[in-house]
């Protein structure tokens, strides 16, 4: 006996006998994007027609109706709708046409945002110590590229990013390697990104908005080497200097030392040259000046050498003027050194104070049983008055026991 379902379980066990990953080819139509987040797309062939969902944060590809494209995601029938979807969980691109209308969609969209624009691109060191490059190290591109730095300057320090420059995880290496070169601690002058020649599908990934994002926000000037002269992606754009192929990249990241010291010696001998005739023009133009002066002026220098002379005598005796001040206030500092209480205390002396602080002078200024305090050159001795006379006999008797 067949059993009796809902309408809900019988499109839950639907969705179970469907369940799984399904990958389509078709061309796209009808497409659309609702609230700034949702796509829908008809993915359609000769014969039939299914409906995808999407989100746009999955789909980083510019899409448009007619392109022909590689879908994968899941089947699913939608309970309040009733209606059988596929949701989009990747989209490759299919031929060359589609490829060419999603890199056009994608170039008009960025340019839009400045992150071509001429006016943001940045000068390249002339000569640089230390370079980033992100290449596959087992392609020609990268062989070309070092042979051709070494050739024209040696010693220059190379850091080397290998990537995948083709297939699924060329876009998320080039951009891991943008971030490891721009966050490294030993900072590089430039980065290269350098890549052989290929079809555009080939080039997919120095056509992707992620690659040309990490160019546009990297830190570090970039050189882009990308494919043959006649190739053109993105990432060329994007870079602060585009290279025609990865050995004019290592042609322009450095000079050719034969032909920078030529230069070099040209330029120090154009410089010697220019500032001997400076000189020599500036020395003649002195002489005719001074000529000048010493013609309309010779009274009024005559009279202005008088006052130096004058002004050097005032100097002179103002300096001796001075010394005798100096020894004055000398001589004075070290009176007041010699009667300063501290260096009197360091010879011997102490001076005696009552309770209250204040100086005692005379022996009569105490009573027995005050209090007074003795300062020494170092401490202080509190005491108690037991005894005190000023007479001369006492004076006398107090001479004798000491």
């Amino acid at each position: 006996m067949i059993p009796i379902l809902s309408v809900s379980e019988f499109i839950e066990q639907i969705n179970g006998i469907i369940a799984g990953e399904f990958l389509i080819e078709g061309e796209i139509s009808q497409y659309k994007i609702s609230q700034g987040k949702w796509i829908f797309f008809d993915l359609k062939d000769d014969k039939a027609v299914v409906n995808c969902f999407a989100t746009l944060y999955n789909l980083t590809t510019p899409l448009e109706d007619g392109m022909k494209v590689r879908v994968l995601g899941y089947a699913k029938i939608r309970e309040q709708s009733g209606r059988f979807s596929l949701t989009v969980q990747k989209v490759e691109l299919v031929g060359e046409g589609s490829l060419k209308k999603a890199y056009l969609l994608l170039k008009e969209k960025l340019t839009k945002e400045g992150l071509f624009a001429p006016e943001r691109k940045r000068q390249i060191s002339e000569i640089p110590t230390r370079i980033g490059v992100i290449a596959s190290r087992d392609s020609a591109a990268w062989g070309d590229f070092w042979r051709i730095l070494n050739n024209r300057w040696r010693g220059v320090e190379v850091l080397l990013k290998h990537v995948n420059v083709q297939g699924d995880l060329a876009v998320s290496e080039v951009v891991e390697a943008f971030v490891d070169l721009n966050n490294n601690s030993e900072k590089c002058d430039v980065i290269v990104l350098i890549r052989g020649g290929g079809s555009l599908e080939d080039l997919a990934a120095f056509n992707s908005e992620e690659v040309v994002r990490a160019i546009y926000g990297s830190k570090i000037p970039v050189i882009c080497g990308v494919g043959h002269e006649r190739d053109e992606s993105l990432a060329d754009f994007a870079a602060d200097v585009r290279a025609s192929t990865p050995s004019n990249a290592a042609e322009i990241v450095v000079p050719d030392r034969s032909e920078f010291i030529s230069n070099l010696d040209f330029t120090l001998d154009h410089l010697v040259e220019k500032i001997n005739h400076q000189i020599t023009k500036l020395k003649r133009g002195l002489e005719q000046k001074w000529f000048q002066i010493a013609n309309c002026f010779e009274t009024p220098l005559q009279n202005a050498k008088r006052l130096i002379e004058k002004f050097n005598d005032i100097v002179s005796y103002l300096a001796n003027n001075l010394a005798s001040k100096k020894a004055f206030v000398l001589s004075s500092e070290r009176l007041f050194k010699n009667v300063n209480p501290k260096q009197v205390l360091k010879r011997g002396f102490s001076i005696a104070r009552n309770s209250k602080g204040q100086i005692i002078r005379r022996a009569n200024q105490m009573d027995i049983g005050d209090e007074m305090m003795v300062e020494l050159s170092e401490g202080i001795i509190w005491s108690e008055v037991v005894k005190q006379g000023s007479s001369k006999k006492e004076k006398h008797k107090q001479a004798q026991l000491l």
